[in-house]
């Protein structure tokens, strides 16, 4: 009983300090500190309910559990990372990234491309990784090549869909401008026409962060040599060692963040001059 008081106690102070945080001067200080007062709230209240309820660690461990076993198993967290997030996720992001932009840019120049490839492109984008993944391991083996593949497959299509959007986002009276200018193609598209197109980009960017790590993660249980985050969380959950389950997803929950938080700060430095970073900045 002792443990389901100190949850709700937890809470309502949690509460408490936020809604008084909130009512403050907006600042990076109370910005910050929101965020990770409600975060900490919540594994007090988790840790309480679940030892309070007398709840199986096979089915939810508590916090300090995972915890403990986190800090036991860094080698092996960090091994699996690598395998995931760096060779995987990571390795096919920048190339399914890199060829739908490249590809946009083709789109944007030749009509016919946008007529013919985007409408395949919406039908190969609506096919489940689940179907997707275990044929191209078949194709290129059980290490982190296939996993690379299955990422670029489905990050290359919204990548795709953002940039050709963006590359048509400059008003039509700033193009015909370039045109009295004498401008060719490509002089309008690296002056005009990429900038304008810089938000959609990084929101493409920004979208396909997470889609690359959960497609690394998801190929993993269809084939995988003895290391890798879904290898462990597929293994661990055939072990009832539920705390590594946790463990790694915690891992995958930090690299996802970082993924995207990384992208962000890069859209902040290169597009400081678009009225949304303006806006945000101030």
């Amino acid at each position: 009983m002792g443990w389901i008081v100190a949850g709700f106690a937890a809470w309502a102070i949690g509460f408490w300090i936020n809604v008084r945080l909130a009512r403050l001067p907006r600042s990076r200080v109370t910005g910050l500190a929101v965020p990770v007062i409600f975060g900490v709230t919540l594994l007090v209240i988790w840790e309480c309910f679940v030892r309070g309820l007398g709840v199986p660690s096979v089915i939810l461990p508590p916090p300090s559990a995972i915890a403990v076993r986190f800090a036991a198993s860094t080698h092996i967290l960090w091994q699996d990372f690598v395998q995931t997030a760096i060779k995987g996720a990571l390795t096919g992001y920048v190339l399914g990234c890199g060829a739908a932009f490249l590809m946009a840019v083709a789109v944007d120049r030749f009509s016919f491309l946008q007529r013919g490839l985007l409408p395949v492109g919406n039908f190969v984008a609506a096919l489940p990784i689940i179907g997707m993944a275990p044929i191209l391991v078949m194709w290129f083996g059980f290490d982190w090549q296939s996993k690379a593949a299955v990422v670029v497959v489905m990050v290359f299509f919204p990548m795709l869909v953002n940039t050709v959007q963006g590359l048509q986002a400059s008003e039509r009276m700033q193009r015909d401008l370039m045109r009295t200018y004498a401008a060719s193609y490509w002089q309008t598209l690296f002056k005009l026409r990429l900038p304008a197109a810089m938000p959609f980009v990084f929101n493409g960017l920004k979208i396909t962060t997470t889609l690359a790590l959960i497609g690394a993660i998801v190929a993993e249980f269809f084939g995988s040599p003895i290391k890798g985050m879904g290898f462990r969380i597929s293994t661990s959950v055939g072990q009832l060692a539920l705390d590594l389950v946790w463990a790694e997803i915690v891992v995958a929950a930090m690299a996802g963040s970082a993924f995207y938080g990384g992208v962000a700060l890069l859209e902040r430095s290169l597009t400081f001059w678009h009225p949304s970073q303006r806006g945000r900045a101030s």
